[in-house]
C-alpha cells in the first residue's frame, strides 16, 4: 500500500505517521530481528485495541491510540532516531497495522 498526505480521511493522525514510518517496512527484508519486533508491537497493540478474537481492528481507536502516544513522545522530547528505539518500532507496528488491515481505505 503506498501512503501519501493524501490518503485517509483529513485530519486523521494515521496519515502523517504512516507517511513517515512506512519506509521502514522495507527493511524487513534486512532486519529479521526488525519484524519480530514489530510483530510483537502489533500483536500488543492490536489486543490493546480489539475486544474479542473476532472483532476488527478500527481506524477510529488505531488513530486515538497514536495520537496519544505521539502526546506522550512529544512531551518527553522524543526524537525520531536513525535506528529503532521502543517508539519507533511501535509507530512501525502502527504502519504494519494500518497496511495489514486497509486502514486508510474505508
Amino acid at each position: 500500500m503506498h501512503v501519501s498526505p493524501d490518503s485517509g480521511p483529513p485530519g486523521c493522525p494515521l496519515v502523517d505517521i504512516t507517511a513517515r514510518f512506512m519506509p521502514r517496512l522495507t527493511e524487513f527484508a534486512f532486519e529479521p530481528g526488525l519484524v519480530a519486533a514489530v510483530d510483537q508491537h502489533a500483536a500488543a497493540v492490536r489486543d490493546a485495541l480489539v475486544p474479542g478474537p473476532r472483532a476488527e481492528l478500527r481506524r477510529e481507536d488505531l488513530a486515538d491510540y497514536v495520537l496519544g502516544f505521539t502526546d506522550v513522545l512529544t512531551e518527553n522530547g522524543w526524537r525520531e532516531p536513525v535506528g529503532y528505539d521502543f517508539a519507533a518500532v511501535r509507530l512501525t507496528a502502527v504502519c504494519w497495522l494500518v497496511r495489514e488491515h486497509d486502514l486508510l481505505s474505508r
